[in-house]
C-alpha cells in the first residue's frame, strides 16, 4: 500500500504486509531459491533452456519489496522486448498486487528515451526531441550524402547508417571512428555531418537512446551517483543480449548500490550479428569481482531424451560456462531423423507429419517449423497451401508477399501486360530511378483525362506534354527499359527474371546496401529464381502467362483466421518459444551451419550455429523432428546436400533414423581433424605455387602469415580470398593464431592468420 505524502518517490512509504500477502517460495527449486534470496550485492544467474528464469527475475523482485520492504519505485527491471515486459510486469502484478504499478519495467530504449526527456538539458538534448526510426535514418542519411555531393551508388545509405550505428554501440563519436580506408573515411565524414542535420532537425536515432545516456553518466561523477542511487536494485533479462553500450549503461547504473541482478544463458547467444557480446555475461566477475553466480540447470520443458541431444550439440563449444539441462520429466521419444530427397520432398514430408498430429487430435498451434533462412519457406508454403493446412509464419511475411518477390513480379507482370496499371506504379521508381510523387501524379492525371492506362500515357508523355525537362526525360528511360525487356518475354521465364535484376539495377542496389536485411532479400530473389528453374523442368507448357498464373494461384488462397494454425519460423525468432513438436528443416553443411564450413570463416561462426542448433532443440516439449536433403535446390542451383555435423554427432541410444542411417563410409566431413590436415597440406602446396608466379586471389587458400601472433600486427594491411582487403585491429593469440580485421565491405572479420597475406 502507497501513502503518498507528496513530492516525488522519495517521500513515500511502501507497507508490504497492509495488502499484500507473504510470498510463497515452495514453488521454487533450490537454485532458483538461492537466487532469489541473494542478499545486497552483484549476482550473475545462468539460466539454461526452460529453468525458469523468468520466475527467478519476478520472485525475486516480489521478495525484495515483501520481505525486504524496498518501495517498488527504487527497483529497475530491464529486458529487450516490450511483450517480455509486459510479461514480467503482469507476473509480478501476481505476486505483488500494489507493487506493479510503480515499479520500472521496460526495455533499454524506453527506459533512456524517459531518462533523456526527464534530464534533457544535462544530456544535452532537446526535451522535445523526435525519435527517427531505421527508415527515417536512412532518408536523413540520403540527405546528408546529397549534401556532401557523395555517389549514393558507391556508399549505400544503408551501408553508411549501419556504421554509424555501429559506432553508437561502441559509444563512439565521429573523430573515435577507424578512418583507415576510403569506406570508412567517408563514413566518419558523413557522421559528422550527420550528427549536426539530426541536432538541426531536434532528432534522435535508436542508437542516440542508449550512447547519450552512457557517455552523460560516465562523464558526470556526480549525475551518475544521483541518478544510480535512486534505483536500490537493477534487474536485467537476456543479459548475453546486451551489445557495448548497453552493457557500459548497465554497469553505469548499477556503479552506486551495487544490487545489480543480471540473467541469461550463453549458450542461447545467437544475436551476434546485431552486436551482442555474449562475453558480458561470461565475464561479469571482471566487471563486478564480488559477483555471485548461480546455475539453473533443471529443465522444465523438454524430455530427457530431447535434451541430451541438445547437450550433445552445444558441448562441443569451447567458450561457454560449463552446464547440463537436466529434467525429471520422462524419458521421452526419441528424436526423429529423417532423410529427403530434396526440398519437395521434405515439404511434403512435414506435410505428413502434421497431417498425423491432425489425425491423432493434437493442435496445429501446438506444432512449429523452423528453418534458418527466410527462403527456406517457399516450399514450404507450397506443400502446406497444397494440403490446405493453415499456417502463419512468425518474424517474416509469406514468401511471395516479401516486398523484394513482389517488386519482381510486379515486373513480370508488366513485361506481361503493360495495361497492368498496378504493377507500373509499383516498379515505375523501384530501384530508385529519380521518378517522385509529382511526376506520378502528373502520369495519372494525363491517363485519367486521356482515359488511357498509365503505360500508354507513358509512351506518349512527350507527345501530350504531360512531362518536360529531368523528368520526362527519366521516365522515357523507364519506358526504353521496359520496351527491351519485353523482348526477352517469350523465352525461359528465369531468363526474363535474371535479366530483370540485372537491367533494372535491383539486384545490384541490395548487393550494395550489404547489410543482413539486404543479404536476406537478395537470397529470397535467388529463390525466387529457383523456383523458376524447377518450374521450367516440371511445365508441361512453360511460359511466363502460366507462371504467373500459377503464382496468382499459390498466393490468392483465402486466409484461415482460425487460431489453431501451423507456426513457420526462422529459428532465430523461434528463441523464448516453446512447443510440443518441432520440426528443424534444412539439417545440412551450408544451410544449418549456415556458416563456419570454409577454413577461413570466422571461428567463432560455428559456435554462435551450434547455440542455434541448441536454441532449436529445446523449443521442443515432447517430439523432435529433424530433416535434411540429399539435394537441394538453393538460391536457383541444385546442390548435393551433405548431412549438417549436428546430425553426425547426436548420441545414436537417443535418436531414431527414419530408413538406413547413410554410410558415411570413405567419406570424411569437412570440419574433422583429418579435413583439416588435408586443407593444411593444400595451403602448403599453393605456397609452393605461389613461388612458381600464381597470384593469390586465384587461390582459395594458403597465406604468408604463420600461426605465430608475431607476425601480425595492429595497423598491417592483408587481404582475404573471400573478403578482400582489409586492415588488422588486433590480434588475439593461441592455437591457431587469429586475427580481428576489418574489411571495406565485410565488416569486422575474426580471420584465422594463415588465411591472410601481408600487402
Amino acid at each position: 500500500m502507497y501513502h503518498d505524502f507528496g513530492g516525488d518517490h522519495s517521500s513515500r512509504c511502501y507497507l508490504p504486509g497492509v495488502l499484500s500477502p507473504r510470498l510463497n517460495l515452495e514453488g521454487l527449486n533450490p537454485r532458483q531459491r538461492e537466487a532469489v534470496l541473494h542478499e545486497d550485492g552483484p549476482l550473475v544467474v545462468f539460466a539454461g533452456a526452460g529453468s525458469g528464469k523468468t520466475r527467478v527475475i519476478t520472485y525475486r523482485i516480489a521478495h525484495c519489496v515483501i520481505a525486504r520492504n524496498v518501495p517498488p519505485w527504487r527497483i529497475l527491471a530491464v529486458t529487450f522486448t516490450n511483450k517480455a515486459a509486459g510479461e514480467m510486469r503482469e507476473r509480478v502484478g501476481q505476486l505483488v498486487p500494489d507493487g506493479a504499478r510503480e515499479l520500472h519495467v521496460g526495455t533499454f530504449h524506453s527506459m533512456c528515451a524517459r531518462l533523456l526527456r526527464r534530464h534533457a538539458e544535462r544530456m544535452g538534448v532537446r526535451r522535445d526531441f523526435t525519435i527517427y526510426d531505421d527508415q527515417d535514418q536512412q532518408a536523413m542519411v540520403k540527405r546528408v550524402l546529397r549534401d556532401l555531393s557523395i555517389d549514393e551508388k558507391r556508399f549505400a545509405p544503408k551501408t553508411i547508417a549501419a556504421c554509424i550505428n555501429r559506432a553508437k554501440q561502441e559509444v563512439q563519436r565521429p573523430d573515435a571512428m577507424d578512418a583507415s580506408d576510403v569506406f570508412q573515411e567517408t563514413a566518419q565524414r558523413v557522421y559528422v555531418a550527420y550528427e549536426e542535420a539530426m541536432q538541426r532537425a531536434g532528432a534522435l536515432d535508436f542508437g542516440d537512446l542508449i550512447a547519450r545516456p552512457v557517455m552523460t553518466l560516465e562523464a558526470d561523477e556526480a549525475f551518475r551517483n544521483e541518478l544510480a542511487g535512486k534505483y536500490k536494485h537493477l534487474l536485467v533479462d537476456e543479459f548475453q543480449d546486451t551489445n557495448h553500450a548497453q552493457f557500459r549503461l548497465v554497469r553505469a547504473l548499477g556503479s552506486v548500490h551495487q544490487n545489480l541482478c543480471v540473467v541469461g544463458d550463453d549458450d542461447q547467444a545467437i544475436y551476434r550479428w546485431r552486436g551482442a557480446d555474449r562475453r558480458h555475461i561470461l565475464d561479469f566477475q571482471r566487471s563486478f569481482p564480488s559477483a555471485a553466480i548461480y546455475k539453473l540447470e533443471q529443465n522444465y520443458r523438454s524430455t530427457k531424451r530431447i535434451l541430451r541431444v541438445a547437450h550433445s550439440i552445444i558441448a562441443k563449444n569451447a567458450d561457454r560456462e560449463p552446464k547440463q539441462l537436466w529434467t525429471d520429466n520422462d524419458e521421452g521419444t526419441p528424436p526423429l531423423i529423417v532423410r529427403t530427397e530434396d526440398e519437395r520432398d521434405e515439404a511434403n514430408m512435414v506435410v505428413r507429419a502434421v497431417q498425423e498430429l491432425i489425425t491423432r487430435g493434437e493442435a496445429l498451434a501446438d506444432a512449429a517449423v523452423f528453418y534458418r533462412i527466410h527462403a527456406q519457406s517457399r516450399a514450404l508454403e507450397v506443400a502446406l497451401r497444397a494440403a490446405n493446412i493453415p499456417y502463419r509464419i512468425v518474424g517474416g511475411v509469406r514468401f511471395y508477399d516479401r516486398a523484394e518477390v513482389k517488386d519482381v513480379l510486379a515486373y513480370l507482370r508488366l513485361l506481361h501486360n503493360p495495361d497492368d496499371d498496378v504493377s507500373v506504379l509499383r516498379v515505375l521508381n523501384k530501384p530508385a530511378r529519380g521518378i517522385g510523387k509529382t511526376t506520378v501524379e502528373r502520369l495519372m492525371n494525363a491517363a485519367a483525362r486521356s482515359g488511357r492506362g498509365i503505360w500508354n500515357t507513358i509512351e506518349r508523355a512527350g507527345q501530350e506534354h504531360a512531362l518536360k525537362g529531368a523528368a520526362l526525360k527519366k521516365v522515357c528511360s523507364f519506358a526504353e527499359l521496359v520496351k527491351e525487356l519485353q523482348k526477352l518475354s517469350s523465352g525461359p521465364v528465369s531468363e526474363l527474371c535474371a535479366a530483370v535484376l540485372e537491367r533494372t539495377g535491383y539486384l545490384s542496389q541490395l548487393q550494395q546496401d550489404n547489410s543482413a536485411e539486404s543479404d536476406a532479400r537478395v537470397q529470397n530473389l535467388q529463390e525466387l529464381h529457383g523456383s523458376m528453374l524447377a518450374y521450367e523442368q516440371e511445365a508441361d507448357s512453360p511460359s511466363l502467362a502460366n507462371f504467373l498464373e500459377d503464382v496468382t494461384l499459390q498466393t490468392d488462397v483465402a486466409e484461415d483466421d482460425a487460431p489453431d494454425q501451423l507456426t513457420l519460423m526462422t529459428v532465430h525468432a523461434a528463441k523464448g518459444l516453446e512447443f510440443d513438436t518441432v520440426l528443424v528443416t534444412g539439417l545440412e553443411e551450408r544451410m544449418f551451419p549456415f556458416k563456419g564450413f570454409d577454413p577461413w570463416d570466422d571461428p567463432d561462426e560455428i559456435e554462435e550455429e551450434r547455440r542455434l542448433a541448441y536454441v532449436a532443440f529445446t523449443r521442443a516439449r515432447q517430439q523432435l523432428i529433424l530433416s535434411y536433403a540429399s539435394l537441394r535446390r538453393v538460391f536457383g542451383q541444385a546442390r548435393p546436400g551433405i548431412p549438417s555435423r549436428f546430425i553426425e554427432e547426436l548420441p545414436a541410444d537417443d535418436v531414431t533414423w527414419l530408413g538406413a542411417r547413410p554410410s558415411t563410409r570413405g567419406y570424411t566431413p569437412a570440419w574433422s581433424s583429418s579435413s583439416r590436415q588435408e586443407t593444411e597440406s593444400r595451403t602448403s602446396s599453393h605456397e609452393r605455387e605461389r613461388d612458381n608466379g600464381q597470384s593469390y586471389i586465384d587461390r582459395c587458400e594458403g597465406s604468408d602469415l604463420s600461426d605465430d601472433p608475431a607476425a601480425l600486427f595492429e595497423g598491417m594491411h592483408v587481404r582475404h580470398p573471400k573478403f578482400g582487403v582489409g586492415q588488422v585491429q588486433g590480434v588475439v593469440g593461441g592455437a591457431p593464431a587469429r586475427a580481428k580485421v576489418r574489411f571495406e565491405r565485410a565488416g569486422v572479420r575474426t580471420i584465422v592468420a594463415r588465411f591472410l597475406q601481408p600487402i
